[in-house]
């Protein structure tokens, strides 16, 4: 289908690069340049010894920092996930509860978000809401559940509205004081059916004839078959340590800020489609979390909520019972996950519905996440790094064997450099996508299904190997920022 000069296209978004000498990164480029210096020195010596060294340099570089994968990385990456992976053995099995090793026999969060915690707070809209603390990072983080419109029956121009709109909305997060992270989720789940029975039974008249009755009752019974339930929940993450500084502030201070600020930001979603949004309490995100990692869960919790009397879980006891990682999967309770992560953003223009099959319920998948991860630049860094980026492309470009997408990377640099330049912001954004099966044997249809909606949203995804725990929950609404929680510091993973 051809597209015509009237429908808005979208694009230019950009890995970040390291500067160096060809496919080599910055370290890369170092430890060549370092090792031609050693080479030099050495054949002052014996020429031999400065061949072998030569000789050992090169076998070095060549697989760990020039050999790159269909995903983009390097063979040093690999290696290390796999070291990683190996000295992991031994931690991958979890059990909790009474005959479990937690503390006083509690069903905790595993993995990364084992410390994490709940308090309960008052915004100044006088809107209770639940805040997520993670004291290893310092993060505090609310959680919204929005209503999206939806697209369907929708004027194409009421569409770019709302996308403008959410390009605005994403944009001030730079301003937004201590705004770290973030994350938009999506998911997708089996409706049960419990609302459509609730809502006919508390409007159905006693004198209702007895057709109508039979009508409502029959679908009351055959409409949830098959059918789903789409939800949208909107996590933002504050650091407790303002930019700049290294001091942390106290959960009380970070109360008192985030309640002033979550109703400006609830209130700049309203023109972007999200529909009606509201911060959830801790409750709510309880029974969230919960129903991730419990799936069995979901029909007597929902049953509870549908009778009024919603169960109460606390944070200590949300967590799994038993839990174990494989390689490629990972197995938590009534459910076995797998999580892929994006290695790669669509190239060239795509349409604002480029991600509506991914995002859509699907046959062969029971449940689904799609969760959008944001970190904002704040303005003086995007200024910086969109110079340093046009900069970096020029420089590849000045090569005698310049490419065809070195070109259209210059172009692309400088094209992010005026919109910054005119005030628009600058974002790092992943996406990682997980599906959540009742056994073993139905995993892959729901990973055939998830390569076939790939390639529809112009994305390449990459199964998250050796990190399956820490992908599943980072996809969830919780606030876990993956950066923050590696032990390789940032300018190194930047350097490679």
């Amino acid at each position: 289908m051809a597209i015509t000069d009237s429908e808005r296209t979208y694009g230019n978004w950009r890995r970040p690069t390291s500067p160096g000498i060809g496919a080599l990164g910055l370290m890369g480029t170092l430890l060549l340049l370092g090792g031609l210096v050693a080479c030099v020195i050495t054949m002052m010596v014996s020429l031999w010894a400065a061949l072998i060294l030569a000789a050992v340099i090169a076998c070095v570089l060549a697989p760990m920092l020039l050999v790159r994968d269909r995903h983009g990385r390097t063979g040093l990456q690999i290696a290390t996930a796999r070291l990683a992976w190996l000295s992991g053995r031994g931690r991958r099995l979890y059990r909790s509860g009474p005959l479990g090793s937690t503390h006083a026999g509690a069903f905790q969060l595993p993995g990364l978000a084992a410390c994490s915690q709940v308090v309960d707070a008052t915004d100044s809209c006088d809107r209770d809401f639940g805040l997520i603390v993670v004291p290893t990072t310092g993060h505090y983080t609310a959680v919204f559940e929005a209503a999206a419109d939806g697209a369907a029956l929708v004027d194409g121009d009421q569409i770019d509205t709302w996308v403008a709109h959410w390009g605005q909305w994403l944009a001030g997060l730079a301003y937004e004081p201590s705004l770290v992270a973030v994350a938009i989720t999506v998911e997708t789940a089996p409706d049960l059916g419990t609302r459509l029975r609730r809502e006919v039974a508390d409007n159905l008249s006693p004198d209702a004839p007895d057709l109508a009755v039979a009508v409502l009752n029959d679908v009351v019974r055959t409409y949830p078959a098959g059918s789903a339930q789409v939800r949208t929940r909107i996590a933002v993450t504050y650091a407790a340590a303002p930019r700049g500084s290294g001091r942390r502030r106290t959960t009380d201070a970070m109360i008192g800020e985030i309640a002033t600020r979550l109703p400006g930001l609830t209130a700049g979603l309203s023109m972007t489609g999200a529909g009606a949004v509201r911060p959830l309490t801790s409750a709510d995100i309880a029974e969230t979390i919960r129903i991730a990692y419990d799936p069995a869960s979901h029909e007597p919790l929902d049953a509870a909520r549908s009778g009024g009397a919603p169960l109460l879980q606390p944070w200590d006891q949300i967590g799994p019972a038993a839990a174990q990682e494989a390689w490629d999967h990972y197995r938590h309770d009534s459910g076995i996950s797998v999580t892929w992560g994006m290695s790669e953003a669509p190239r060239g223009e795509v349409l604002s519905p480029v991600l509506t099959d991914l995002l859509a319920p699907h046959r062969d998948i029971v449940r689904k996440r799609v969760c959008l991860l944001y970190r904002p630049y704040d303005p003086a860094s995007a200024a910086r790094l969109v110079e340093r980026d046009r900069k970096d492309a020029r420089f590849r470009l000045g090569g005698a064997n310049a490419a065809a997408r070195d070109t259209v990377a210059v172009a692309a640099a400088d094209q992010s450099a005026r919109e910054e330049a005119k005030g628009a912001g600058l974002v790092r954004f992943a996406m990682l996508v997980t599906v959540t099966v009742p056994q073993p044997e139905d995993l892959p249809a729901a990973a055939a299904a998830i390569d076939i909606l790939a390639p529809s949203a112009r994305i390449r995804l990459r199964r998250m190997y050796g990190a399956q725990a820490a992908a599943f929950a980072a996809a969830l609404p919780i606030g876990l920022v993956l950066p923050d929680h590696l032990q390789i510091p940032a300018f190194v993973r930047e350097a490679i």
